[in-house]
């Protein structure tokens, strides 16, 4: 059902790690769970399609996901693992009309979306570095997850996801250190004490700020106002925005940003956004 290959897809880049929802199999509705939150209106056990999948794998209340309590649908982004897997791996042979591949495609899809992830941030990595040897750090182990993906289903679920993810974050935060110390010169905010990483700053007032090359990896930012503020070179690596105000913020220059990140934030038109992301539909409304 799947198709491989030995060699690896070095032509990868952000374009191609954003999702195609009608290429994929509604990977995201089916092979991951939830529990009834203030993101999702009700309980969902993974494995299993969500009660508002239609047959031909679209949503069928996309258009109102947010006010019928489905946030969480509207934050999520696979970094085009969905339609790899979908296509690609299973050769566009779907979970519906052939259910022996079920079981593995939910399980390759949930790897995919962990190395895709860690594809989208090394490839900035390399393109924000200014020293070759780091940029050669980076380029190794997004061989690895390329070859990967590209390697069939066997190699995908044997790959050692746990030293790859240590090898991935090792790297990033030596580019984070590189790049963050070029923007200390812009001011002097990100020295305050508690901008530290994994600090919580949930609810905190931080508008018209000049955070440039603070290090929020991992930070807790939920509903932290942010407002007029510039995050140029500012490390958001795993940052919380649930909620945060971004509004005439500047996070085009900030570190590891992603759509998720984004879809979860609050902002408008005058949110100064990084390259190859979008304003999330609901910013508008």
């Amino acid at each position: 059902m799947h198709t491989s290959s030995a060699n690896p897809s070095p032509s990868l880049d952000r374009q191609s790690l954003r999702p195609d929802c009608g290429n994929c199999f509604a990977l995201c509705c089916t092979a991951f769970g939830f529990t009834r939150s203030a993101d999702f209106a009700l309980d969902k056990p993974s494995g299993t399609p969500c009660r508002n999948l239609a047959p031909d794998f679209s949503c069928t209340i996309h258009e109102s996901l947010r006010p019928r309590g489905f946030r969480g649908c509207t934050v999520f982004d696979c970094f085009g693992a969905g339609q790899n897997v979908s296509q690609k791996l299973f050769a566009g042979n779907g979970w519906l009309e052939y259910p022996e591949t079920k079981d593995g495609m939910f399980s390759a899809f949930k790897v995919a979306r962990q190395l895709h992830e860690m594809l989208w941030y090394l490839i900035e990595a390399q393109e924000r570095t200014f020293d070759p040897y780091s940029s050669s750090r980076a380029l190794k182990p997004r061989k690895i997850i390329e070859q990967a993906l590209d390697g069939g289903l066997e190699a995908l679920l044997s790959l050692d996801i746990q030293d790859l993810h240590s090898q991935v974050r090792s790297t990033l935060m030596e580019i984070s250190d590189e790049v963050r110390a070029s923007y200390f010169a812009a001011g002097d905010d990100h020295l305050e004490p508690w901008l530290t990483p994994g600090a919580d700053l949930m609810g905190r007032q931080l508008s018209s700020r000049r955070l440039c090359g603070a290090d929020l990896r991992g930070a807790y930012l939920i509903a932290a106002d942010l407002r007029g503020s510039d995050l140029s070179g500012a490390d958001l690596l795993g940052a919380d925005l649930r909620d945060a105000r971004l509004e005439g913020a500047d996070v085009s220059q900030a570190l590891y940003v992603t759509q998720p990140q984004l879809n979860s934030a609050r902002g408008n038109s005058t949110t100064l956004l990084p390259a190859g992301l979008v304003m999330p539909p609901h910013w508008g409304a």
